[in-house]
Order: structure tokens, then sequence, then C-alpha cells
């Protein structure tokens, strides 16, 4: 399915090294605010108190937020848990105050706002919780990239391999620096949005890694920057169909999922618009430095392998 068909290739690795040297400075600056702010982590990495409440009629989310934060909480969550009426909320710890105060605290100003209020539940999250969840995360990102490098190695060539590696690196990097940098609330519904991006954007290299062994196999005598060109224009209204539809979908979730939704559609927001970049400029690029070529792809060919009829090129031996 096409909207449009360019006729045209047009010279993206022409000016693959200025994009790339971008990308190499935003690479930087997002590890050093990583390095220098850290990411400011919720309650699930940190640790506090998990309060359940209960309202006879659907809770106003909003009010309840505004209780909470007017006794000093800054960043607190506060989401439905099950049904409308159902509030989950999750208080960061507090110096001087154990997870009983804290819930009391926040419980006698509910009901001073909404009578109908009750206690359901209250736990408290420690540390060594929080620590663990860092770890699993950790793992799990770790087993996300080793199991793409392992694919892509099967499926294409190395090259192509650390090529997706090194682009989807530079998308979950730069998340995470924007995350720093403005320091938003770093949760597991972010983690789960930045291993989302991962899938996502090895996505988009694979489809342009296939046109491009396509095109090694069909034009035989054209350059690997030439088959690379052709390959990303050839994939161009493919990309605005998906990422577009895409992230109407995201934008929605971000402009009318409120503050629940709102840092994990930010995430996914900022990884698909890099994912994009990534693909065309960093991943590409990456290909043709690294020396990419059509005896790296097409192996084994004999004389039947003729090409495209239709490609002046085609049966012409390299």
């Amino acid at each position: 399915m096409e909207f449009f068909k360019i006729r045209k290739d047009i010279p993206f690795m022409r000016h693959v090294l200025v994009f790339n040297v971008i990308s190499f400075v935003t690479f930087v600056l997002a590890v050093f605010f990583l390095f220098t702010r850290g990411l400011h982590l919720s309650v699930e990495f940190t640790g506090g108190t998990l309060m359940e409440v209960s309202y006879s009629q659907p809770a106003e989310l909003e009010k309840v937020r505004g209780v909470v934060a007017g006794l000093g909480y800054a960043d607190v969550q506060v989401q439905n848990f099950g049904t409308a009426r159902d509030v989950l909320i999750r208080l960061p710890a507090q110096k001087g105050a154990t997870s009983a105060q804290q819930s009391d605290q926040v419980l006698v100003a509910l009901k001073q706002a909404t009578p109908d209020v009750t206690l359901r539940r209250t736990e408290f999250v420690g540390p060594q919780v929080g620590q663990e969840l860092v770890v699993d995360g950790l793992k799990a990102l770790a087993m996300v990239i080793i199991g793409i490098m392992i694919y892509l190695a099967f499926r294409f060539e190395w090259k192509f391999s650390v090529a997706a590696i090194v682009a989807n690196l530079h998308d979950v990097v730069i998340i995470l620096g924007f995350f720093a940098f403005f320091q938003w609330e770093f949760s597991l519904a972010v983690l789960a949005a930045v291993l989302a991006v991962l899938g996502y954007s090895v996505n988009e290299s694979v489809v342009v890694f296939d046109r491009i062994r396509e095109n090694f196999k069909r034009y035989r005598k054209m350059t690997p920057v030439q088959i690379i060109d052709n390959a990303i224009t050839s994939t161009i209204s493919r990309t605005i169909i998906t990422h577009g539809s895409t992230q109407i979908m995201v934008l929605s979730m971000l402009l009318f999922g409120g503050p629940t939704l709102f840092y994990f559609a930010l995430a996914l927001t900022i990884g698909i618009c890099f994912g994009i970049y990534s693909s065309v400029f960093v991943a590409a690029g990456i290909t043709l430095w690294l020396g990419i070529k059509r005896e790296d792809l097409v192996k084994g060919t004999d004389k039947k392998d003729k090409g495209d009829p239709s490609d002046p090129n085609a049966g012409a031996t390299v």
C-alpha cells in the first residue's frame, strides 16, 4: 500500500555524515545528563507507601491529586484501580514519617475534602524491592538487546546487526537523556515504553535492511550508496503510514490519557520520532561505513539468478 510513489531516489547518504554528527552530539549530551542529573525514579524504584481508597461515587482524580499535593507531596501518582470508585495513591517516602503516619495524614485530608472516602489497604514498598526492580529492568533491557542482535545476525549479516543495535541504543539513551534533563518521573510504565521503542525501532530497521538486500540482488551495478538511497526512498510511503497511524494513537494518550499515561506516551513519542531518524541516518549510515557490499548478502548465486528483468543491469557480472 502506497499513498505516493517517488520516481527519483532521494540522496539520503549524501548528508549522512552531518546527521550522524548531530546524532553523536545528542547522544553524548544524553549520557552527560544521565550521569550528572540522573533519573527521577518513581516510588516503584525508590520505595514508599501505596494507599488504596474507595469512594461511594466515581472519584475525581484531579481533586484527589490536589488534596495530596497540598500536603507537600510532589509528583505523586494517583490513578484508578479496578473501578472508577477505587483510587490507588503512591506516596514517596518522607524522612521522619512512617508509612502509617503518611497514610493517616492523607486519609484525614481526603475525608475533609470528601467525607465518603474509605481506606481499603495500605502497603509499604521498601527500597530493597525498588532496587530489585531496577536490576530486573536492566536485565530485561539487556536480554532484549541481545535477542535483537542474535536475530539480526542470523537473518541478515553481522554488519546489519551492529548497525541496528547502535541505532536502538541511540534511541534508548536519548529517551533516558530527555527524562534526566527535564527530571520527568521514570516509572515502570516508562520502562515498558522504552522496551516497546526497542522493538518498534528494530522493526523499522528490518524493513529498510530487507529492501537493501533485495536491491543488492536486483541491481547488480548500483553502488552501495545508490542501493541504500533507493531502499530508503522506496519505503518512505510505508514509513509515513505506519509511523503516522501509531503516532496518532500515542498522541491521543499523551493529550487525553491524563497524568497516569502522560509519561508513558511521552517516552513513546520521543522514541518513535528518533526511531524514524535512527533507522534512516544512523543504522543505514553505519552499514555503509562498515563496508556493506553485495557479496555480504547474496551468497551462493548461480547463473539462474538473473535479477529483475526490468533492470537494465540484470544479468551483469560483478
